[in-house]
């Protein structure tokens, strides 16, 4: 195949949001090299790109040499046919000279763009010292259209009970800006036993708000209706007032951060059960990233497939170790003792990371002494349907509002396992991965974190995982999450409680306690209030309320999407997050706290895997 037309296609599949965009920039730089595409990388593009690879790829065909019998003049004699299309270039045709060939302007102006693109990528991380500060003005903007629209919803809209409502909320908000002047990091400093000013200003919130409406009036059957709705009114404005600028100051805050002046030597775990199908893809993917001081350890967990077998095959490059079945969790800390690094990193066995996201996730060991751990940033590679569309938007949003909030704070409560980093002699001190519950990752953060250790987030560090495509898969996973989730908050319960745990019980676990048990029970009796209101004749408010709910989620996927410089189109399925997918997730979330409180065992699940 033409070197040169792959090359362009590969660009087109860029710019049009076709595939992975990560996984077709790689491809580009392995083409201009002349090095060889491996198989799962000539399936993916067939499958996904419709572009099939017989044979070698080759340069283009130099232009014929003019015959000797033609006596015609030429200016160039080499300006004959495009070596981009093939085509003959007129010479009326605007024409480029590159690399020694011929091309029409708009034949290779594609390429030049993307050239400059990776000229420009290479740079930032060629370059020492502290980077150009660099402010950008549209999430600035939408920031503000975030802040208008509420204030200015509750101010000409609601009347003066939302506006207390809303003053509660604002009033936390300072609160907690307040506090995030201070250290991050736990001192350790005894105080009486008591639950965080958030929770209890979650848990009273309601019962100030019924007083409130029961003093203005209204009827036993408006009242409920209204408590209810804002209540959740409140909820929602505390946190978009304290995420939504924290996310930014986050951004702002990584842009600006020095580049790496030493590479401490890191080790990469990679557990893995039955995973042949994706494998190959994570091993390859690992051995292409950029970092100067890196081992590879590969952890069969006593698959029963040809995973083994798969691996076996990069042996003189990696570590494989082999050990019967006995869970992720003891297949990490086996890879743990074998390791020798200062910097643990862990990768799941269906996640393809980016070129420099090892990098990336060591920058944030930079940031103070007391990091014990980065987490990554997770996107969703198989964007193939509606329901891995919209966990994509759910991954964006979680990671880019929510997350870079904590990491301001210095407490992201969940440091995935499909890309997570740990400084080893913070791992090792904190205690073994845990059995006791089935969600490894938040068990071992929460354990750092009640250590009075910081952890922080890298949205550069990313990493391509496969989401459940099916509704079945999509059930199984998030039910392992939310019974894991339920497991972890009952083991770590006391740290609602003990204010010498910092952050972890001032603002993220009554977040997660909010997230995990009162948003889903607000979810379904706000729907079911609102039908309600609409059967009492108070349709208005709750069409006010609900529109208000809407616009503040669109503008802040919106700016999710712009911070995380993802693709725009995904914004169309933003809508479906706010009626459709979050009520499957209230469900699904409802369901882990009856079984939990009816002790029903919890199991091991994963989705079934594609392999793209």
């Amino acid at each position: 195949m033409d070197k040169i037309l792959l090359i362009k296609k590969l660009v087109e599949a860029i710019k049009s949001s076709k595939g992975d965009s990560e996984r077709n920039r790689y491809l580009i730089r392995l083409v201009n090299k002349n090095k060889d595409i491996s198989n799962s990388d000539k399936d993916y593009l067939k499958n996904y790109l419709g572009i099939t690879i017989s044979g070698k790829i080759k340069d283009s065909k130099p232009a014929k040499k003019m015959p000797k019998k033609d006596k015609t003049v030429f200016l160039n004699p080499n300006l004959i046919k495009c070596t981009t299309c093939d085509k003959e270039i007129k010479f009326i045709e605007k024409s480029i000279r590159y690399k020694k060939k011929w091309h029409h302007a708009n034949c290779i102006q594609s390429i030049l763009e993307f050239e400059k693109s990776e000229r420009r990528n290479s740079k930032e991380y060629e370059t020492s010292g502290k980077p150009k500060k660099r402010i950008d003005h549209i999430s600035i903007l939408l920031t503000g259209t975030i802040f208008a629209v509420l204030i200015g919803s509750v101010f000409f809209l609601l009347g003066p009970i939302s506006m207390i409502a809303m003053g509660l909320g604002g009033a936390i908000t300072v609160y907690h800006m307040i506090g995030a002047s201070g250290k991050l990091f736990s001192k350790n400093v005894y105080a009486s036993k008591t639950p965080s000013v958030f929770l209890l200003f979650l848990l009273g919130s309601p019962f100030l708000i019924a007083t409130m409406i029961a003093y203005e009036g209204y009827s036993l059957l408006e009242s409920p209706v209204r408590i209810i709705l804002l209540w959740a009114m409140t909820i929602t404005f505390w946190s978009t007032m304290l995420f939504v600028p924290m996310a930014v100051l986050s951004k702002y805050r990584e842009d600006t951060q020095e580049e790496i002046k030493s590479y401490p030597k890191i080790s990469i775990i990679i557990p893995a059960y039955n995973e042949e199908k994706v494998i190959q893809h994570t091993i390859e993917a690992m051995i292409e990233t950029k970092y100067p001081k890196k081992e590879i350890i590969f952890v069969d967990d006593g698959s029963t497939d040809k995973t083994l077998t798969i691996v076996n095959q990069f042996k003189d490059k990696i570590k494989v170790l082999h050990k019967e079945n006995g869970g992720k969790a003891s297949a990490l800390n086996y890879g743990i003792v074998y390791s020798t690094g200062e910097i643990i990193v862990i990768v799941d066995a269906d996640t393809i990371i980016g070129r420099h996201s090892l990098k990336e996730i060591v920058k944030g060991f930079q940031v103070n002494e007391h990091v014990a751990a980065v987490a990554g940033n997770i996107k969703v590679r198989n964007k193939v349907n509606w329901l891995t569309k919209c966990q994509a938007l759910e991954y964006i949003t979680g990671i880019q509002i929510v997350r870079r909030a904590f990491d301001v704070f210095g407490s992201i409560t969940i440091v995935p396992g499909a890309l997570g980093a740990f400084k080893k002699s913070y791992l090792t001190e904190a205690g073994a991965y845990g059995k006791d519950t089935i969600v490894e990752d938040f068990d071992q953060t929460i354990k750092l974190l009640k250590a009075g250790l910081i952890t922080q987030g890298s949205s550069k560090a990313t990493a391509y995982t496969e989401a459940p495509n099916t509704f079945k898969d999509f059930f199984a996973q998030r039910k392992r999450w939310y019974r894991g989730n339920m497991q972890v908050l009952k083991r770590h319960a006391d740290a609602l409680t003990n204010p010498r745990f910092g952050y972890l019980q001032r603002l993220s676990l009554p977040y997660l306690f909010l997230g995990m048990v009162i948003t889903p029970i607000i979810g379904f009796t706000s729907a079911i209030n609102a039908i309600l209101g609409v059967v009492l004749g108070d349709w208005l408010y709750v069409l006010q309320i609900s529109l208000i709910f809407t616009v503040v989620h669109y503008l802040m996927t919106a700016l999710a999407i712009r911070i995380d410089n993802e693709d725009p189109k995904l914004l169309w399925h933003a809508g479906f997050l706010v009626f459709g997918f979050k009520q499957i997730i209230d469900a699904l979330l409802l369901k882990a706290i009856i079984e939990q409180l009816r002790n029903k065992k919890a199991t091991w699940t994963s989705a079934k895997r594609v392999g793209i």
